[in-house]
């Protein structure tokens, strides 16, 4: 039985995908220190997650069906420390979290659980959740998305989600409401122009890890578009809408446009949130660190970090520059171009190799021997003296190969 289990609940936008990338990677390096990760795949605890939770998700939860409990064996079976980390786990309910929780304990008691949420300032979260759903093919403004957040009823479908994983006191309440406060660690992600590593080095300490032992990994990561990409994927999803099937827009729109392309040496101007949005977010802000800090929580950085600092200039994505976003086009169509191209020669190269294959067979059947072969097994059911040449075929064939 696990002796300590870590749960990692989010939030989306801090740094999530780059620690699960290391973590995932690096099985032996934490095996060493007395961790697991437990993982099959990549994706293995967003679709532990999602079964979890019995979300849908574009077609992925189809995949999910069990995925939660072979987590929950995986966790059980380890006898050191269990690393749970997801960013959408911050959406659980009560009865969700409850389940989670009892599912990865030892029966009668003595795992050690600890819930994790890192946290960044509102100002900086909600373009980003915008960004997110416009990369999950929404076709939301950014005016409509900040009108639903702030709508006091919560009722749509977007604000639900939104706060689901971005409130930040009620998600530590839902998840850590019945541990001790010092089992309960808020990771704060540094303002801009902090050092690179510091995010990294507050996630290490909380988890146990020492900082530099996770150092294999790939590139992977969640991106950010400035201000005309994201228009132009937004619009983009406009003519895509009910053509494209949702596994090929991961593939070609969110992974290779937008990761792969547009999210490479941008220096447009960033998404922001206008005037009148930053000030309600500072006051929110400042509302949730005066909470947590009465809650008693181990803080790994500092609560200030919650409360905005100075704002961006705003620039409205609902009505970029032309100009600009005519520029970032270009750019995505010069790479989806020779992404064509280049799937184009990959598929000539293979018809090629097919093609020499097949000619290989029929050269080889072709062959008087084969031709005997074929006609000796043909009659062999029903023909006695072609039932004996093919035994006879066999077993000379069985003496030569010796």
């Amino acid at each position: 039985m696990a002796d300590r289990v870590i749960m990692h609940v989010g939030a989306p936008k801090t740094g999530t995908s780059f620690l699960q990338d290391r973590l995932f990677h690096n099985p032996e390096v934490l095996a060493a220190q007395g961790i697991r990760y437990p993982v099959d795949r990549a994706d293995g605890q967003f679709l532990a997650a999602l079964d979890l939770m019995q979300l849908t998700w574009g077609g992925l939860e189809k995949q999910a069906g069990g995925a939660w409990d072979r987590l929950a064996e995986a966790v059980r079976s380890w006898p050191g420390t269990a690393i749970v980390s997801h960013e959408i786990l911050g959406y659980a309910s009560r009865a969700h979290v409850r389940r989670a929780l009892e599912s990865l304990s030892a029966p009668g008691g003595g795992t050690e659980v600890h819930v994790v949420l890192s946290v960044r300032d509102l100002a900086r979260q909600i373009p980003a959740e915008w960004q997110e759903n416009v990369k999950h093919r929404r076709l939301v403004t950014y005016g409509e998305f900040l009108d639903q957040i702030r709508d006091p009823d919560r009722t749509s479908t977007l604000a639900s989600w939104f706060w689901g994983v971005q409130e930040v006191p009620e998600i530590l309440d839902r998840w850590g409401g019945e541990l001790p406060p010092e089992q309960v660690h808020v990771v704060t992600v540094p303002h801009p122009g902090a050092p690179r590593d510091l995010l990294w080095e507050r996630f290490m300490g909380v988890l146990g890890i020492e900082p530099t032992s996770l150092a294999e990994g790939t590139d992977r990561a969640n991106p950010s578009l400035g201000v005309p990409e994201t228009a132009l994927v937004r619009r983009l999803n406009e003519r895509l809408r009910d053509v494209v099937p949702n596994e090929r827009y991961r593939q070609f729109v969110r992974e290779y446009l937008v990761h792969q392309t547009l999210s490479r040496g941008q220096t447009s101007a960033r998404l922001s949130v206008p005037p009148d949005v930053f000030v309600w977010a500072d006051e929110l802000s400042r509302s949730w660190r005066d909470h947590l800090s009465a809650r008693g929580y181990d803080v790994v950085g500092d609560l200030d970090e919650l409360v905005p600092a100075a704002p961006l200039p705003w620039v409205d994505p609902d009505h970029p520059d032309p100009t600009e976003v005519a520029e970032v086009g270009l750019k995505g169509l010069d790479a989806m171009v020779r992404e064509a191209a280049r799937l184009r020669d990959v598929e000539i190269e293979l018809h090629e190799v097919i093609g020499n294959l097949q000619e290989g067979i029929a050269r080889f059947e072709r062959r008087p021997t084969e031709r005997v072969k074929r006609r000796l097994v043909r009659e062999a059911g029903t023909n006695p003296v072609a039932k004996a040449g093919l035994g006879a075929y066999r077993a000379l064939l069985g003496k030569n190969s010796r």
